[in-house]
């Protein structure tokens, strides 16, 4: 009876004892961070080599004032949600009607799904160096004496238009943009697709067998249908979509380098992890914990409206 009672007693914490590596370096690593920024954001003027002589800080908010009065902070938030914006519903369409083409195809259907599937496995810099190339102009654009143009600019050159400054030193900010829209499109389809793809594949075909029976078109069956049983998919890459959005940096850094945008207007691109990521050289510790936590924030608000919105949409 003893032995039983203590076979029990070891198999109640055999799970925690299993468990403890992972929750120590999650409490290391995660948990720690995240309350030591929290208790920075609220110390005044915070500089880690004068905290280790001793030196105490107020407590206070003059750190997010300093934040909100910065001049590049409101440029930093825009950017950041124009590229939300422009970037979620796009990559959502294009992934949904990717996934349903790929759950229609059978010939090469794994080897197609491998291909969509490469972006995602393939490091975020080294796309953005070949994206830069891609669009690149090597010469004075202004003047005229341009040494090669990259190939986006050669294939509106075969199509009779005219070659466009994406990003040299005296291009225009919807250039950028464009760029910067069409790499993080095309870098975020992969994950969303196999999500899709993976939804559509659970689906109960007895839905499209009654549909057939009743005749009803291709479209109907789409928005009717496919739709509504992948709401809980849908739902989940908006809002994982758009939080990876919020956090969008190392995309911008592979096209542009780390001045965040065209030579000459360095910061054009900035985001709001790019903004947090130029206090910290200057040990400007506070006002990047500040900055961290009003973005936090921002992406509470946004996800929670999401979860709202899609809690009225979403069928399961």
């Amino acid at each position: 009876m003893a032995g039983f009672l203590q076979k029990i007693k070891f198999d109640k914490w055999k799970g925690w004892l299993y468990l403890s590596p992972a929750i120590v370096l999650l409490l290391i690593f995660t948990v720690w961070p995240i309350f030591n920024t929290l208790r920075i954001a609220f110390l005044e003027d915070y500089n880690s080599l004068t905290a280790m002589r001793g030196v105490k800080f107020d407590f206070g908010f003059a750190n997010f004032a300093k934040v909100l009065q910065y001049d590049g902070f409101i440029k930093c938030l825009s950017n950041t949600m124009l590229l939300c914006i422009l970037t979620v519903p796009v990559s959502t369409i294009l992934a949904l009607v990717i996934a349903v083409c790929l759950n229609s195809i059978k010939f090469l259907s794994r080897f197609i799904q491998t291909i969509f599937f490469l972006p995602y496995v393939t490091n975020s810099i080294a796309i953005g160096m070949v994206f830069a190339a891609m669009f690149s102009v090597i010469g004075n654009f202004d003047s005229g004496l341009v040494d090669s143009y990259g190939i986006i600019n050669n294939v509106i050159g075969w199509f009779g238009g005219k070659p466009i400054d994406w990003m040299g030193t005296g291009s225009g900010e919807w250039p950028n943009y464009v760029v910067m829209v069409i790499y993080i499109v095309w870098n975020a389809l992969p994950f969303k697709i196999l999500i899709l793809l993976g939804g559509l594949q659970s689906v109960n075909k007895q839905y499209y067998d009654a549909a057939k029976v009743d005749g009803t078109s291709r479209f109907r069956v789409f928005t009717r249908i496919t739709v509504p049983l992948l709401s809980p998919m849908l739902a989940y890459v908006v809002i994982t979509g758009f939080i990876g959005g919020f956090k969008e940096y190392s995309s911008i850094v592979g096209v542009f380098g780390d001045g965040m945008g065209p030579i000459g207007d360095a910061g054009r691109l900035n985001t709001m992890v790019g903004f947090i990521y130029d206090a910290l050289p200057q040990q400007q510790l506070g006002r990047a914990s500040a900055a961290a936590l009003i973005l936090f924030g921002i992406i509470f608000i946004v996800t929670m409206i999401n979860l709202y919105v899609s809690k009225k949409k979403t069928h399961y």
